[in-house]
């Protein structure tokens, strides 16, 4: 059986017109499906409306007990219900997902660890109420999708002892496939603001169409995937080497076009 995973940002579901393209995209996917959302940009927003400064090292959010709240908030709340809404619109039966319900994804707090920073300097970095991942409930999955059930899962886990955790959703999307990759066949698809993993930056155009695992590391050495884009597509292929069929990398407006983008094998 085909299972598509759908991870969208928070810049998507965070604009009204964009989400509600999306969505209809998404309503419009045959077969089984999940959807894995974002929300950073509006818990940033409202955090700074609230006078709680936020620090972000190497693309992560560092998360204090305050910030805790406020991502719970936006991302649990706000953004995932929004959605859950708008797709029983449309007819699709979703279920919104934390980590901690169900018991569907345990965590661990993330022990400090030393990153290096944008001038090339190594500093230890702790990151507060942000969660690594140490098991997704394939199963329970599973059988929620077999009922029919589409799961909208946001990036918050648990520790299982009581406490939340900010996880990153790029993350929990990778992790979900490779669980659920024993169930179905999977393909994972990433949504984003660019066409695909592009070989020139500036231009749009310059979508590379597939890269294998052999051409990835040439293409790091190369400086052509750099940034945020590399940890993306190091979990990418991690999920692949899991066991995950395919995955894709592509705008979100092109989520109904499935030969646009670029697709890791």
């Amino acid at each position: 059986m085909k299972l598509t995973l759908v991870k969208v940002g928070g810049a998507i579901v965070e604009n009204a017109d964009s989400l509600s393209s999306l969505l209809d995209k998404f309503a419009s996917i045959e077969g089984h499906k999940v959807l894995v959302h974002g929300g950073g940009r509006s818990a940033t927003r409202i955090a700074e409306r609230l006078g709680l400064p936020q620090q972000m090292v190497a693309g992560r959010r560092v998360t204090d007990a305050d910030t805790l709240r406020v991502v719970t908030m936006v991302y649990a709340g706000l953004v995932n219900k929004n959605i859950v809404a708008q797709l029983q619109a449309r007819g699709i039966n979703a279920l919104g997902l934390t980590g901690a319900d169900m018991n569907v994804i345990s965590s661990h707090r993330r022990p400090p660890k030393q990153v290096r920073m944008d001038d090339g300097s190594i500093e230890t970095v702790d990151y507060g109420f942000v969660g690594d991942i140490d098991q997704v409930n394939a199963d329970l999955l599973a059988d929620l999708i077999a009922k029919g059930v589409v799961p909208v899962m946001c990036p918050i886990g648990h520790d299982t002892q009581g406490n939340l955790l900010n996880t990153n959703a790029d993350t929990i999307a990778a992790e979900v496939a490779k669980a659920l990759a024993r169930n179905f066949e999977v393909t994972l698809v990433y949504c984003f603001e660019k066409r695909g993993v592009l070989r020139d930056a500036d231009d749009d155009d310059s979508v590379i169409p597939c890269i294998t695992q052999t051409e990835f590391p040439v293409l790091v050495e190369q400086g052509i995937v750099s940034g945020g884009m590399l940890p993306k597509l190091e979990n990418a292929f991690d999920a692949i080497r899991a066991g995950v069929y395919e995955v894709v990398i592509t705008r979100a407006d092109a989520l109904d076009h499935p030969s646009e983008g670029t697709r890791l094998r």
